[in-house]
């Protein structure tokens, strides 16, 4: 059986599609939900799929807290699925698989502070005619690691950030948990 532990910050959109996804499987299980935001809607989400979750604060992530809680659940692989900190290099080096999945084609849009609506509302501002998700290997530094996947779509019909971020979840909702499937089938 192979281990997801899931990062997130917020909504927890991705996490519940994750879980669903992988919910009967027989081969992929998430384990835990960490997060660093005690009152993120994620945490209700994991509960409602009795999935064990893990706060910790920014301070605890860059300590010895949060890499000793993952060495106790031993995952196959970390995703990143909304979370916004920057991930230590402590956890990278123990934890060699570990994917993001960013709300843009990288390197376009990339970086720190780089995330959710602040990156659509940098796409309309720029006149682009198409964005997409990336999903990559995490690094120290945001946004540049290996690309393991990109999709692209038009948003030459969009007027407003809240449109490019609607047709850039459809996107995170098909393609996240396939792309997470094939990676642990090839690993």
């Amino acid at each position: 059986m192979k281990k997801i532990v899931l990062f997130a910050s917020g909504s927890g959109t991705n996490v519940e599609n994750i879980a669903r996804y992988f919910q009967d499987s027989k081969t992929i299980k998430v384990q835990a939900v960490f997060c660093n935001n005690q009152n993120a809607l994620v945490l209700e989400k994991a509960k409602q799929l009795q999935i064990p979750t893990f706060v910790f604060t920014k301070a605890e992530l860059q300590s010895e807290i949060v890499l000793n809680k993952l060495q106790e659940y031993q995952p196959d692989l970390i995703v990143l699925a909304g979370f916004l900190l920057q991930f230590p290099l402590s956890i990278i080096n123990k934890f060699p698989l570990i994917i993001n999945i960013h709300p843009a084609l990288l390197p376009k849009y990339g970086g720190k502070g780089m995330y959710g609506m602040n990156v659509h509302r940098a796409v309309l501002e720029n006149k682009e005619s198409e964005t997409g998700i990336t999903i990559h290997y995490v690094t120290e530094n945001y946004d540049e690691g290996v690309f393991i996947f990109q999709e692209r779509v038009s948003v030459t019909d969009c007027n407003t950030a809240e449109e490019i971020a609607q047709k850039i979840h459809q996107l995170e909702q098909k393609f996240f948990p396939k792309v997470i499937e094939e990676l642990l089938e090839n690993h």
